[in-house]
């Protein structure tokens, strides 16, 4: 049968003839037509009409086969030749411009192909052809069957299934391949898409949702084949693949590896849904819902990607950078909110980026990070006030007479940058770090007294005083501040700050009473040293009476001088018997018990000289020869002189020069 005939579109879509074949035939050569294959989405609309056509030829099919038996079909060849070229005028979906085009149509001939060339046609991606044959070769199939061909032979209606089957699974492959190479090249294939939208419509209307069941391989036979499930199914995976594929450095290689990559991953996707917008979208009709089908598609691959990434020991900066991007940047005018993108592209029916579980995670995750964070911070300031300030002994600042000190600034900055930046994710966090900045303020405190206090102990130094001053001060400044600008209830620290005042206040007082300590020995051995200075100085001869009554006098004196000054606090009773040797020296009238205090004054002040022992001697009014004598019987060379402190009285003693008249 060659009849040649005039194609309109109108064709399609008029009533059926009165001979089912007929209108068998023509739905066959307009599938398989080559022209087919050029035609963008002016062949929706010839699609849908089709399946009309379809539908109703087959109420007339079942009837032709009562009328004509068994093997009607069988060997019958469809043939249909487009007489003339004609003007083809196509609108691409969703308002495209109106294009014309004239095409020669070449005869196809409207039999049933092999396996291989059918698979040829499909491979050179003819897929509107290789449908229209597939669909032949398996109407015939199934008449065959109904016919009963294969109730000897029912391997080979099980073969000729599966050839059907596998025919049709290699264009669901090529329709997977198309959608998802879709965004892959820098143009669209305008045509390809449309045509892939016909197709769709074709198979829909050549499958409706009935079920067969014909024997073995029955079910493999004219059930649908799902192509627009297959087509989302691909848009999905597509986003997954253009998402992996962004990339990402190592972590070893930056340390901004994450932030850097999520700015990638904004830029090529924003520009992946650009393409979407302006080219994707008008090969499809509107009820295919183009663009929120890429939207959804890349939110679900974008959101499994960050689940991933969460997933991975994430350390404190880049947690942040994580939260900060889903709860700042995603939705925003950098990401999807972007002017360019809409209306097409909207995010209120959105879902969730991450689940709420994964999020919570995360912002737990970002606090325990946050913890030794802070932490650090806080010994980063002690050991710079070690370092930079007491062990160089600097003095702190004054500012209107007191002492000043940077903590109270440097704490509360570090506070309040943390709260800001949590803040900008969430309130939640943002209580959240405050809480935790809090319970390490509290364990900072003692722990910088502990430290000022080790230092102080250890080392005796001037300043001291100053810097217990300006911690007290500036401590109290802190708390201060943290109420009037975070509004926080500080009884916890004042009760730190009240123990830290307490334990200051008693080692500053300690070191207070040593220093005045050790002023009061100063004070001790300089009053007996200048009283012995005083008495050593040469003067007239004392007769007997006068010396008893000088000695008695200085032993009185040197009584209340000690005295005095030990109430006060001195401890250096070591200087107490200084005085009372020379004064019982000067008024012994025994000369032989003046050599036993010359040994005693020997033993309990080893600087002594023997210039001392002569100028006190010369008090007696004795002679030079006799008081060498008697100094020479009564000295002893001390067995020790460890030159402490105890033992220096005489050495600062300058002794007089004495001379003798003959």
């Amino acid at each position: 049968m060659n009849r040649s005939m005039e194609l309109d579109p109108r064709n399609v879509t008029s009533e059926p003839t009165n001979s089912a074949e007929k209108e068998k035939r023509e739905v066959a050569s307009e599938l398989s037509s080559p022209s087919l294959h050029s035609m963008d989405s002016g062949f929706f609309e010839r699609g849908i009409k089709t399946m009309l056509s379809i539908r109703k030829s087959k109420r007339s099919l079942n009837k032709e086969k009562e009328k004509e038996g068994t093997g009607t079909w069988k060997g019958k060849r469809l043939s249909l030749r487009f007489s003339k070229s004609y003007e083809k005028e196509t609108t691409i979906c969703n308002g495209v411009q109106e294009v014309s085009e004239k095409i020669q149509a070449e005869p196809i001939q409207g039999k049933p192909l092999s396996v291989m060339e059918i698979n040829e046609l499909i491979q050179k991606r003819q897929l509107l052809e290789a449908f229209a044959s597939i669909k032949y070769l398996e109407d015939e199939t199934i008449t065959e069957r109904d016919a009963e061909k294969y109730k000897d032979n029912p391997q080979e209606f099980v073969r000729k299934s599966k050839d059907v089957d596998l025919l049709y699974n290699s264009i669901t492959n090529v329709i997977q391949a198309i959608v998802v190479g879709t965004l892959e090249h820098p143009t669209v294939e305008d045509t390809m898409l449309t045509s892939l939208v016909t197709l769709i419509a074709y198979e829909e209307a050549a499958h409706p949702n009935t079920g067969n069941a014909g024997g073995p391989g029955s079910d493999l036979l004219g059930m649908p084949r799902k192509w627009k499930e297959v087509w989302r199914e691909a848009i999905n995976e597509s986003a997954r693949k253009r998402v992996l594929r962004v990339p990402m450095a190592l972590k070893e290689e930056d340390s901004s590896w994450l932030n850097l990559h999520l700015g990638f991953l904004q830029k090529h996707l924003s520009e992946d849904l650009l393409k979407v917008k302006l080219s994707v979208k008008k090969c499809y009709p509107e009820e295919y819902q183009v663009c929120d089908m890429y939207v959804e598609a890349f939110h679900k691959a974008i959101a499994s990607h960050l689940q991933d990434l969460s997933q991975r020991p994430l350390e404190f900066n880049e947690i942040y950078t994580l939260l900060n991007w889903v709860a700042n940047t995603y939705c925003s005018e950098l990401f999807l909110g972007n002017p360019d993108l809409k209306p097409e592209v909207k995010t209120e029916n959105l879902s969730l980026l991450l689940t709420p579980a994964v999020w919570d995670k995360l912002k737990n995750d970002y606090i325990t990070s946050a913890k030794g964070k802070i932490k650090s911070y806080f010994g980063n300031i002690l050991r710079l006030e070690v370092t930079e300030k007491w062990e160089k002994e600097v003095y702190p600042e004054v500012k209107e007479n007191l002492y000043q000190s940077s903590l109270s600034l440097d704490i509360q900055t570090i506070i309040g940058e943390h709260m800001k930046i949590s803040r900008e994710i969430s309130r939640s966090l943002e209580t959240k770090m405050l809480e935790l900045c809090l319970a390490e303020l509290r364990e900072f405190i003692p722990r910088f007294e502990e430290e000022f206090v080790a230092w102080s102990t250890a080392r005796d130094s001037p300043i001291f005083a100053p810097y217990f001053v300006a911690y007290i001060n500036n401590f109290h400044d802190l708390l201060s501040g943290l109420e009037a600008t975070f509004q926080v209830n500080t009884d916890e620290l004042q009760k730190i700050l009240a123990a830290l005042t307490r334990n200051f206040t008693s080692i500053f007082l300690n070191e207070l009473r040593k220093k005045a300590q050790e002023l009061l020995r100063d004070v001790h051995k300089y009053v007996v040293r200048e009283y012995i200075m005083l008495v050593i100085k040469p003067r007239w001869k004392m007769n007997r009476e006068t010396r008893q009554r000088v000695s008695n006098r200085m032993n009185q004196e040197a009584r209340i001088i000690h005295n005095m000054l030990i109430d006060q606090g001195s401890d250096a009773d070591w200087l107490v018997p200084a005085i009372h040797h020379i004064a019982n020296i000067i008024g012994e009238k025994k000369k032989d018990k003046i050599k036993e205090y010359i040994k005693d004054l020997c033993q309990d002040y080893p600087d002594i000289r023997k210039e001392h022992f002569m100028a006190i001697l010369a008090l007696r009014g004795l002679g030079r020869t006799r008081r060498v004598a008697i100094f020479r019987q009564g000295y002893r060379v001390p067995e020790s002189h460890d030159g402490g402190e105890g033992s220096t009285l005489f050495s600062e003693i300058d002794v007089p020069v004495i001379t003798s008249c003959f």
